[in-house]
């Protein structure tokens, strides 16, 4: 995930006609590294599955849970690297209250309504297949919007993509990512060890007293945030809300190219879109896929994963938008139709990061995480298929229409 800094505050440059929509600096530079980063995902994700069944599987399966001082490889990945990709998130959600669309309440509306329907219904769908059993813990799977894999796919419509879809998108999976947050706080959260979550605090408080001084060099506060995710790590909040903590406790200031989150966030673009995410991919889809694969899909637990995504998504998407421009309380961009907002909830449809990540939170069986994963992939493949189709048809008649 990478930098939505100056979406929608400072999307003009002062300078050129308001009329002529020009992307800035730091929203070019997300919307590339996310192009490509979307793209190297599907490779990865691609050549994971053919090791994870080919003669190499025992071997490759096993390298990444091979044990590493105490944890796996894997249980690094998602409870250490994975923190600084939550950071990231954290950076990103506060350039947007300062300086971006979350900053004008009227201009986030749309986007709002469309990340909460794009819960909410998801969500709904599979509890009504799954509430009252073992499964009904997956919930939260289906909510999810893999940015990176959305954005990818989105770029590969090349310039007949209005910018207003692009942010539209963007910051539906920024909010996406802020509702993962919470629920993985509130819902995937068991015992708590209450001396080491408070030491973790103690921590967060003591940066944020930096922050409040004017301290603006970066060392202590990645140390600290080192600090803090040891304690968070074995307090039972899981590691990676520790990320989106130090985020709001590093000095935002005026938000200029200077300020220590600007710094630290353009530092994080690349490395979490190039390497933190692939990584996260590879070591998640290992999947070894058996014979009796087919049967798995018609269990509830996938068929509430899969109609969360290829439904719930779009369908919460575009009803919860529809509501609120027709309560007057957000407004549909003039170069977009109802029938593109439709479009982008199937790209939101794409799960994949994210619902993988929930899925290790809410399932402790392997054989109910193998199937969950399966079906998260065969979900984002439709959904994302979908999407891109009815996008290409959608807006190439706009783009001839207006010739």
């Amino acid at each position: 995930m990478a930098g939505i800094n100056k979406l929608w505050a400072r999307l003009f440059r002062p300078d050129i006609d308001r009329n002529r929509m020009k992307l800035t600096r730091l929203f070019n530079d997300f919307f590339e590294s996310e192009k490509a980063g979307g793209l190297i995902l599907v490779f990865v994700t691609v050549l994971s599955l053919v090791l994870a069944n080919s003669a190499l599987q025992k071997d490759y399966i096993h390298f990444w849970h091979f044990n590493l001082g105490g944890h796996s490889i894997v249980h690094w990945i998602n409870d250490g690297l994975m923190t600084i990709f939550f950071l990231l998130i954290g950076l990103e959600l506060e350039r947007e209250i300062y300086h971006g669309e979350l900053s004008d309440i009227k201009n986030a509306s749309l986007p709002i309504f469309g990340a909460i329907g794009g819960m909410l219904v998801p969500a709904g769908l599979f509890l009504l297949l799954n509430f009252g059993t073992d499964t009904q813990a997956g919930a939260g799977i289906p909510m999810a919007t893999d940015i990176a894999f959305a954005i990818g796919i989105l770029s590969l419509l090349g310039n007949r993509v209005p910018t207003s879809l692009k942010i539209f998108l963007t910051a539906l999976a920024v909010m996406d990512d802020l509702g993962a947050i919470i629920v993985i706080a509130i819902f995937y959260t068991t015992s708590i060890a209450f001396i080491n979550l408070f030491i973790a605090l103690g921590v967060f408080g003591f940066l944020l007293i930096l922050n409040r001084q004017k301290v603006h060099n970066l060392i202590p506060y990645l140390i600290g945030g080192v600090v803090m995710w040891y304690f968070m790590l074995h307090s039972g909040v899981h590691a990676t809300i520790t990320g989106v903590l130090l985020a709001f406790a590093i000095p935002f200031g005026n938000g200029g190219e200077k300020s220590p989150s600007y710094i630290l966030q353009y530092f994080l673009h690349k490395p979490v879109a190039f390497f933190i995410l692939p990584l996260f991919a590879v070591a998640n889809t290992c999947i070894s896929v058996g014979d009796s694969w087919q049967s798995s899909l018609g269990q509830t637990n996938s068929l509430g994963i899969m109609a969360g995504l290829v439904i719930g998504k779009p369908l919460g998407i575009w009803l919860f938008s529809f509501i609120g421009v027709g309560l007057g309380l957000c407004a549909l961009p003039t170069d977009l139709k109802w029938k593109n907002i439709i479009g982008a909830g199937f790209l939101g449809g794409i799960g994949f990061t994210m619902s993988i990540f929930i899925t290790l939170l809410a399932f402790e069986n392997a054989d109910i995480v193998n199937n969950s994963k399966i079906a998260i992939l065969i979900a984002s493949l439709i959904a994302g298929a979908i999407g891109f189709f009815w996008l290409r048809f959608t807006l190439s008649k706009k783009i001839s229409a207006s010739r």
